[in-house]
C-alpha cells in the first residue's frame, strides 16, 4: 500500500468543528479564551498548544489528539490485507481513493467508488483475473462516481447506492442489505451526514475486518457535515467506532487507519482518548 499523506490538517479540523458551532472567529476566542492573533497564528501552521487545549475544550475536541495533529506527530500505522487494494487518483486540486477486494478462492471482486478514474483498479482487475460482481457507492458526490461508465462498459459489474442518494446508472438498496462474492460478505450500514446516503460498508471474509467508509470519517478527522454535522458524528460513533479495534478503516481521502487508530487519535471522539487515559 502507497502511503496517503493525511487528508485534514489541525487547521481543517477546527475549521470543520468551528464551522459546526456557529461561532464567528471573535466569537470562538473570547469562548475559548484564547486571543484573535493566537487563533490566526494557528491557521498559519504554529502549534500553540496551551491555545489548542482552550480551543479543543470549547469545540468538544480532544486536546491530546488535536495538539498531536499540530505537531504533525500522528501518521496512521501502514496497514496491508490480502484481498485488498486501494487506489489514488488526482480529482482538481485533491486526491480522492477507490477500493477494491476480492474473494482469493472464488476470484469474485467488489470495488468501491471509482475515483477519478478506474485505471489502476481495472488494471488490478485483470492482473488478477477476477470477476467484478459489484461496484458499491459510498457516496455520489463528483469525485467518487467519476468513472462509473469505464467499470460499466469494462464488466458486467451491478452497480448500487443508498436509497437515500440516487445516481442514474445504480441500483438503490437499504441500510442493511447484504451483499456477496464467493465468501465474502459485505454488510451495510448508513453513515449520513456528510451526504444523505453516505454508506459505509463492512466486509467479512478476508484476514481481518475491513470498513469502506467513504467520507464519513478520515484519519485523524472527519467529512465536513454538508447535511448534518450532528448526525455525522452520531453516526460515526455508532456504525464505524463500535466495530473491532483491528477493523482496517478505507476512507474516501487519505491514508488507512484503523478503528483503534481512530479512537485513540481522532480529535473529535474525545470520549474515547478519555477512556483510555483513566484506564
Amino acid at each position: 500500500m502507497v502511503l496517503i499523506p493525511l487528508e485534514d490538517s489541525v487547521v481543517d479540523v477546527l475549521n470543520k468543528a468551528q464551522k459546526a458551532s456557529r461561532l464567528s472567529d471573535a466569537e470562538l476566542a473570547i469562548k475559548a479564551g484564547v486571543t484573535l492573533e493566537d487563533l490566526h497564528r494557528i491557521r498559519a501552521g504554529e502549534p500553540l498548544e496551551p491555545c489548542l487545549l482552550r480551543l479543543a475544550a470549547c469545540l468538544s475536541l480532544g486536546g491530546v489528539a488535536l495538539v498531536q495533529l499540530a505537531r504533525k506527530a500522528y501518521c496512521p500505522m501502514a496497514q496491508a490485507v490480502e484481498g485488498l487494494a486501494q487506489f489514488n487518483t488526482h480529482f482538481g486540486d485533491m486526491t480522492v481513493n477507490s477500493y477494491l477486494v476480492w474473494d482469493l478462492q472464488s476470484r469474485e471482486a467488489v470495488a468501491f467508488d471509482t475515483g477519478a478514474n478506474a485505471f489502476g483498479l481495472m488494471a488490478t482487475v485483470r492482473k488478477n483475473s477476477l470477476q467484478l460482481k459489484y461496484l458499491l457507492l459510498t457516496h455520489t458526490h463528483g469525485d467518487h462516481v467519476a468513472d462509473v461508465d469505464r467499470i460499466l462498459s469494462d464488466t458486467k459489474a451491478e452497480v448500487w447506492v443508498s436509497e437515500k442518494e440516487p445516481h442514474p446508472q445504480a441500483k438503490s438498496f437499504a441500510a442493511g442489505r447484504v451483499f456477496e462474492a464467493g465468501r465474502l460478505r459485505v454488510d451495510t450500514r448508513s453513515t449520513t451526514g456528510h451526504s444523505p446516503g453516505g454508506t459505509t460498508y463492512v466486509i467479512s471474509g478476508l484476514a481481518r475486518p475491513v470498513a469502506v467508509v467513504g467520507d464519513a470519517l478520515f484519519a485523524g478527522s472527519m467529512g465536513g457535515g454538508k447535511v448534518s454535522f450532528a448526525d455525522a458524528l452520531e453516526t460515526n460513533r455508532r456504525q464505524i467506532l463500535t466495530l473491532p479495534d483491528d477493523c482496517v478503516l478505507c476512507p474516501g481521502h487519505g491514508p488507512l487507519t484503523t478503528v483503534g487508530e481512530e479512537k485513540r487519535h481522532n480529535p473529535f471522539f474525545p470520549e474515547f482518548q478519555s477512556l483510555s487515559t483513566s484506564t
